[in-house]
């Protein structure tokens, strides 16, 4: 029986069952070889769609978020940066208190239609504490004065005369007080600081009238009279020593003004006919504006110990 089955059909069938080279390398891989290599690519293909779909989908979010931030921000106005120093209590910027203060100052009629008392001034003022002061002021009227067309074409088209008087020079003694003081700004560029005062005092002033109704024969000399002045000014500072400054003054006082009535004969060259018997109170309101010297131009703060 071993023979048997050790005969050529058997060795022809073994030779039938022999593969080459080639057709090793071309067989079909077997089913189950298969079945685990199509289920493993599979398998990547979806975990590489898995992975390529989830990475497009998140950078899709971020970009639009990135881009409606992106909008919102350029939509809002930008924020300017500001660099500025703030004290809860900050000192005075200048310190009057033993200081003199040196005023020169040109004035101008505020008030008078009919003639014009313009005056050079200068003050001197000697300052007590911080806010008040005690100084003079001297005035200069003659030769600045003018009188106004209005009253020269009355005279010549009515024949009415309207008194008048001249000024030749003034001097008073005064009180200042400061009760409000504070800073501006101008242009957003430059600050200044500024103060608002009130000042007042008694004094003299030498007037006369001006012969205007029977120029022909009467003439005036100056004299004396007791004058009142009260009013208000702005100062603003330039440096801690120099200022520009403007008030608004009123100087009041008792006049004796020509006699409109001109008597006849003798009596007209009496002198004592040519005043007003009744004294007239009169208000030469006048705009004085002017530079402040203050010095010693230095000065030191003193702090508590």
């Amino acid at each position: 029986m071993g023979a048997l089955l050790m005969g050529p059909g058997a060795r022809a069938h073994a030779q039938d069952m022999s593969f080459g080279i080639d057709e090793a390398e071309e067989s079909p891989p077997a089913e189950g070889a298969e079945g685990e290599g199509g289920a493993a690519a599979e398998g990547r293909a979806e975990g590489e769609a898995g992975a390529s779909g989830g990475g497009d989908i998140f950078s899709e979010l971020s970009t639009e978020i990135g881009t409606e931030e992106g909008d919102a921000s350029s939509q809002l106005p930008r924020e300017k940066e500001a660099i500025e120093e703030i004290y809860a209590v900050q000192r005075m910027y200048v310190l009057r208190n033993g200081r003199f203060e040196l005023a020169p100052s040109l004035a101008f009629t505020f008030n008078d239609q009919f003639v014009s008392h313009n005056a050079l001034g200068v003050a001197l003022n000697y300052w007590v504490t911080n806010v008040l002061a005690v100084g003079a002021n001297f005035l200069w009227y003659q030769g600045l004065e003018s009188e106004s067309d209005l009253n020269f074409s009355i005279r010549r088209s009515t024949r009415l005369a309207v008194p008048i008087t001249q000024y030749q020079m003034a001097g008073n003694l005064n009180f200042t007080y400061v009760p409000i003081y504070g800073k501006f700004t101008l242009f957003n560029e430059a600050i200044f600081q500024w103060d608002s005062y009130l000042v007042g005092g008694v004094g003299m002033i030498r007037t006369r009238p001006v012969a205007t109704v029977d120029p022909a024969v009467r003439s005036f000399d100056f004299d004396w009279r007791i004058s009142f002045n009260a009013g208000i000014g702005l100062r603003v500072f330039l440096t801690r020593y120099l200022t520009i400054f403007g008030e608004l003054r009123d100087y009041i006082y008792l006049e004796k003004l020509e006699n409109l009535e001109v008597a006849l004969g003798e009596a007209r060259e009496d002198e004592s006919t040519w005043i007003d018997e009744e004294a007239t109170l009169t208000n030469n309101v006048a705009v004085q504006i002017g530079v402040t010297l203050f010095f010693p131009f230095g000065f030191d703060y003193d702090y508590p110990k």
